[in-house]
């Protein structure tokens, strides 16, 4: 199948990131909600690709400087997100938002632009990946990003309760959970205690087509574009959709270069 795209940014005017470790972000001023909706047990974040092609937006491949405003809009958000990566495979992390005023200040609430659904593996940690600090995403991992109801439940949080824009479902190179179920697949060798349960849900994103290493690639390709679809099928979040409040995109992190690139 054909590469994902790598990272084209619509402005020009690169500069060289500073550290900004001092750095702090004003938390803007928002009423706190009383009670969490019982809808938000159930459902998941939903949404359909950014209208921004198959790749990250063109201002971070520039290095186009971000502001300390909260994105408010999936296409803000994946900006930032784009930005962050481009500084952290390129070495000039910032490591933002860590100061103890910002500390302080997230004591009386958070406010994060964007969901991050990814694997557990200890390569592909979100906040690093992307260089932001304290406040800035809601993670949630899981093996394969397999979707469960508690998943479900946290994306939901994240989106209906803290009006986060962006969900990110990121997938990774040589995925052991993908691995895993590819295995079991082909040899019919049960998987012990819940690894089984990961197996199957990853089994339908299986590529038949492929052999070897390469149909374990296309299977990781695959089973996020799977996630992506099923959290865009939840019917809570399609009026957010709709109004291009939210938007869900399915990605991957090449651990070989640290470059993510968002999938189609």
């Amino acid at each position: 199948m054909r590469p994902p795209g790598r990272f084209r940014l619509p402005h020009a005017g690169y500069r060289p990131a500073m550290p900004s470790n001092t750095r702090t972000r004003v938390a803007l001023p928002r009423s706190r909600r009383a009670l969490l909706r019982t809808a938000v047990a159930g459902t998941a974040a939903a949404g359909a690709g950014l209208a921004l092609g198959p790749v990250f937006p063109a201002s971070a491949a520039t290095g186009e400087a971000e502001s300390d405003s909260r994105p408010t809009t999936p296409a803000q958000a994946l900006r930032r997100l784009a930005a962050g990566n481009r500084r952290w495979r390129t070495y000039h992390e910032e490591h933002p938002h860590e100061s103890a005023p910002l500390r302080r200040r997230l004591v009386a609430a958070q406010h994060p632009f964007a969901v991050v659904l990814g694997c557990i593996d200890s390569r592909v940690p979100p906040e690093l990946v992307f260089d932001q600090g304290l406040g800035d995403l809601l993670t949630v991992r899981s093996a394969g990003e397999v979707l469960d109801e508690a998943v479900l439940g946290s994306i939901a949080y994240g989106v209906l309760e803290l009006r986060i824009p962006l969900v990110l479902v990121l997938a990774h190179q040589s995925c052991g959970a993908v691995a895993a179920a590819v295995h079991a697949d082909e040899t019919g060798e049960p998987l012990p205690a819940h690894i089984q349960y990961l197996a199957d849900q990853i089994r339908p994103s299986i590529d038949h087509g492929q052999q070897g290493e390469a149909r374990i690639d296309a299977t990781v390709n695959a089973h996020v574009r799977g996630v992506r679809r099923r959290l865009a099928a939840e019917p809570d979040l399609a009026a957010k959709v709709a109004t291009g409040e939210l938007a869900v995109v399915a990605a991957r992190y090449e651990l070989r270069d640290q470059h993510v690139r968002t999938l189609s």
